[in-house]
This record gives structure tokens, sequence and C-alpha cells, in this order.
């Protein structure tokens, strides 16, 4: 690996604090040198085997992705600009309470099917993993950015007690708290949980306090995606506040929206929860997206009572008349706690991909848009959809509030996540362009954020939650995880019409100290590997 000189570049450096112009010296994956020009002058400037000249371009840390569903898609896409692209150096898996370690045979098959919507089927991985460490070995191999990884409650869950709606056991309880503290010890950072989501969401807060408590005695911290982002969002937040504040735990909200109409104009609200919890000494942390629409799965809107037994029952129950009655009548009229408590518009679920090519006609457009061109119900129309598509279909949700999304990424504790679905014919933007929006959009041209203010959100705060000691700053001695864009330019190409467009704007991205992306264009370089819990 040679040493890289870095001249005359804006270092940004994550602190939040002013840029200045430096030189900067890169070897062995590492920050050797930084030279300010201030400093320089009179004295002879670094010299390296190699030069960049960053003349016009912003160096920065590399981008942490808090919220990544690249579970497969790292081991896949071997060249996975998706992120790389977007100068994400490190990306957080293992979301939303479901993922694939650890597993035995039987819930790997549950799992697969489950999330396939996010995912994919897996008919192309060799699953050759069974625990938390033997998957993070498995990215040991060579994948093109960093990953770190929580261990999913609603896959531990699967494992110890299965997918019955009740309490666990004691002894499944013995159970999870033993495999949550070998995940732990095998390197997660944290965990996440999907309380939308079932198996996981069936379990009560005693359950998940106690889960928690075996996190915090490790130093992780506890992600969960809670049991509402629409009706009783707020207190759905104040439960994980109290949860983790019983439970002695650092918390992280995932993707922290307040979302559909009953919550707009409400984020100053969720922000006053915070403040009062941050003054009485906890240790919170969220992320967010840039955009409005959220993005899952559409047999996530499911009632959780349709879930139970896992996706085949889910396939039976959609298949009975009678039960489909049931289902659509919580659905459409009551309002299932999979679709957050309120009724459903289907006007604001838009199909962004399927499994079966067979069913493209229907991505793009809204399943009442489906329904009208059909004749039928919109119901009509998602149940056809789930059953045919043996649950695969992913959606994208139009629920959101600028004004809510804004307030919130400006908060002290705010970090960036894309939570980026990359599969489907049409994903959400977000997955392709979720940090330069940040940068493009909201610093630039709306000022939300000043540059060095939003830096630090997609950096050192990140890598402080992650209790990470040589990341997310641009100083001596750190990892050189590193993003050079121009801040004149820089922007999100990826649009709701054309998601899969790449970035402009960020000409290099290096990682370890080598370049993943160099003049725009990925290299072959696989420099990303495991990224596991430092020491307590």
């Amino acid at each position: 690996m040679e040493q890289l000189v870095i001249r005359d570049a804006d270092v940004v450096d994550g602190s939040g604090e002013p840029a200045y112009r430096a030189d900067v010296v890169v070897d062995r994956g590492r920050i050797v040198s930084i030279v300010k020009e201030a400093a320089a002058a009179g004295c002879q400037r670094p010299e390296a085997m190699r030069e960049l000249d960053a003349e016009g371009l912003v160096l920065s840390p590399g981008f942490i992705d808090m919220h990544a569903h690249s579970d497969l898609a790292v081991l896949r896409d071997a060249d996975h600009s998706a992120k790389a692209a977007q100068g994400v150096t490190l990306e957080v898996l293992g979301q939303d309470g479901l993922s694939y370690a650890p597993v035995d045979d039987r819930t790997l098959a549950q799992v697969r099917a489950t999330i396939t919507g996010w995912n994919g089927s897996g008919d192309d991985i060799d699953f050759d993993w069974r625990s938390v460490g033997e998957y993070l070995d498995r990215l040991d191999r060579g994948i093109a950015v960093n990953a770190a990884y929580l261990i999913p409650q609603g896959t531990v869950r699967m494992l110890a007690v299965g997918w019955e709606d009740r309490d666990a056991t004691p002894q499944e309880l013995d159970g999870m708290r033993q495999l949550v503290a070998e995940g732990m010890e095998q390197g997660a950072v944290g965990m996440s949980s999907g309380l939308t989501y079932t198996p996981g969401m069936y379990a009560k807060d005693a359950e998940l306090t106690e889960l928690c408590r075996v996190v915090a005695s490790y130093g992780g911290y506890y992600c969960p995606h809670h049991r509402s982002y629409g009706a009783g969002a707020l207190e759905a937040y104040e439960e994980m506040v109290e949860l983790s504040r019983e439970a002695g735990c650092s918390l992280h909200l995932a993707h922290a929206t307040m979302n559909f109409g009953v919550n707009k104009g409400r984020a100053p609200e969720l922000l006053t929860l915070l403040d009062e919890a941050l003054a009485a000494g906890a240790d919170i942390s969220l992320d967010t997206y840039p955009y409005t629409p959220g993005c899952t799965t559409l047999v996530a809107m499911l009632p959780s009572w349709a879930h139970e037994g896992g996706p085949e029952a889910v396939l039976k129950r959609l298949a009975d008349e009678e039960t489909s009655a049931r289902i659509r009548h919580d659905v459409e009229v009551v309002g299932s706690d999979g679709c957050h408590g309120v009724p459903m518009d289907w006007n604001t679920i838009e199909i962004s991909g399927v499994s079966d090519p067979g069913l493209g006609e229907f991505v793009g457009g809204t399943v009442q848009e489906s329904a009208d061109l059909r004749g039928e119900s919109p119901w009509a129309t998602a149940r056809h959809l789930l059953v045919q598509d043996r649950l695969g279909p992913t959606i994208l949700q139009h629920v959101g509030h600028e004004e809510n999304v804004q307030a919130i990424m400006r908060h002290r504790v705010h970090t960036g996540g894309s939570d980026g679905i990359l599969q489907g014919a049409k994903p959400h933007p977000r997955a392709y362009g979720t940090f330069p929006q940040y940068l493009g959009r909201y610093v630039r041209e709306l000022g939300v954020l000043s540059l060095e203010e939003c830096v630090a959100h997609l950096t050192s705060r990140p890598a402080a939650r992650l209790r990470l000691p040589d990341r997310g700053l641009v100083r001596e001695g750190y990892r050189a995880d590193l993003v050079l864009f121009d801040p004149a330019t820089v922007a999100a190409g990826s649009t709701y019409e054309n998601p899969r467009t790449l970035p402009t704007g960020i000409p290099h991205v290096l990682v370890d100290g080598q370049f993943v992306i160099e003049d725009g264009r990925r290299t072959d370089v696989l420099a990303g590997r495991a990224v596991r819990r430092s020491p307590v």
C-alpha cells in the first residue's frame, strides 16, 4: 500500500469546527500527518510516493450509515456503488430486529422468507454462517465498505421462542439472554428491534429490558424501530426512552420520523421529549433520512395476529376468504399495528419492487391506481400481490412531512441513516442518495445545516455512538476512511423516477487508505471489513 499525500484540501474534519486548508498524508491505512497551510508556511511540504491534488475539494471523514439494509448486498455485490459512491465507508447492518445471524437451519429459512423484500431471496448467497461471529468473519473476506452489526432481537426471539404471540418462559428468556451475550462477545455493537414487525413485536417491555441489560453490560446500544410512527408515536418514543433508562442502556432511535397526518408539525414535541431525557442524563442518539416517504414491505402493513406462525401461516390466512376479510377490516378500518395504528390510505402505498418479474406491471404505481385499472378494490390488489409474490413486494409509503424532517435533522444528537433497501425495480432514492442529499439539498441549497455541522452529523457523531476510537475524524493516527467532495456540485443523482442513479460531486472515496472510488469511478478494491465492538 503506497503512501499518499492529499494536497491543498479544505479539511472539514468532523468535529464541527471551521474548515482549514491542509496537506494530509496517508500511509498503511492511517492518517500519519496533517500539515495545515499556516503551519506549512516557510516549511517543506510533505512528500509521498503518490500525490492527489484536492484543490477545490472538501476532505472529510468517511460517512457512516447508521441504518443500512445491505446485509446480503455487501456479499452479493462486490461493486456496491450504491453506498461507496455516496462516500459511505461504514454501514451498520442487522437493523429493525430481522437479519441473518444468529440462526439455525429452521430460522434461516424463515428469515429469508420474511425479509425477501429487503434483501432478496438469498438464492445467490452461500449461507455458510449461523452465528454473529461467523457472519462477521464472512465480511472479513473483503467487502466494498466496512460494516458493523446489531443483534436482531426478532431473529433471536424466532430462534428461542418461535412465532407465537406470548410471553417468553423463564427458560426461553435465559436462552435469549445467552444469544445476545454471545453476539456481543463475537463483535456486535448492540441490538436492534422491529417492534412493528413480527415476531419481535410480540416481546413486551419487560422482556426487551432484560435483553437490553445484557447489551449494556458489554457497552453496546439499543436501536429500536419502536411500536408506532403514526398514532401514538410520541408515546412509543417515550416508551423506548423509559425502557432504556430502566435497563441502563444507551439508546439510538432508528429512522426517527414523525409520519402520517396525525403527526404533521409535531416534531418539536418529540425533540422536547428527547431534550428532557438528555438533561436528566440519558444517553440518546437518533438517525434520519432526508426524504419524506418511508419504505418497507407490503406484508408489514398487516396486523400482527396475521403473522403468528411465520410466513407460511400468513399466506394461508390470506388465502382464506373469511380470515382475509378480517385482515382487511383491521388494515382499512381499525388501523393495524403493522401500519402504526392508522387506517390505510391505499393512495399512499406505491409498489417499489416485486420478486416475481411477471408482476412488474405493478411497480411504480400506487395500490389504488392498480386497483382502479383492474376494476377491483385496493385490498383485492394488495392481496393478489402478497399471495402471488409470496410476501415479496416492497413499498414506498408517502406519509412524511418536510417540516418534521428538517426540525429533527437539526437536533444535536442527530446522525444520518439511509434505511436504504436496495431491492426492487424502483427502490427508494435514499438508498443511493442519502448522504449527497444532505450535503447538496440541505446544506448548499436550503441552509438547514452548515457544512461543518452536517459532516459532524454524518461522521464523528455516529462514530461516537459506535464507540470507535479511531474513526469519524480527520486526525493523525485515525484510520484513513476518507471522502473528497466538491461542495459546489455534490448532489444526489437518484430520484423517484430513476432511483439507481449515482451521485455527482464525489470524485474520491478511500477505505483503509485505499481508493474504492477514484476520479468518480469504482475501483476493484475490497478494503472493507467487519468493524467489531470495542472492548468496554
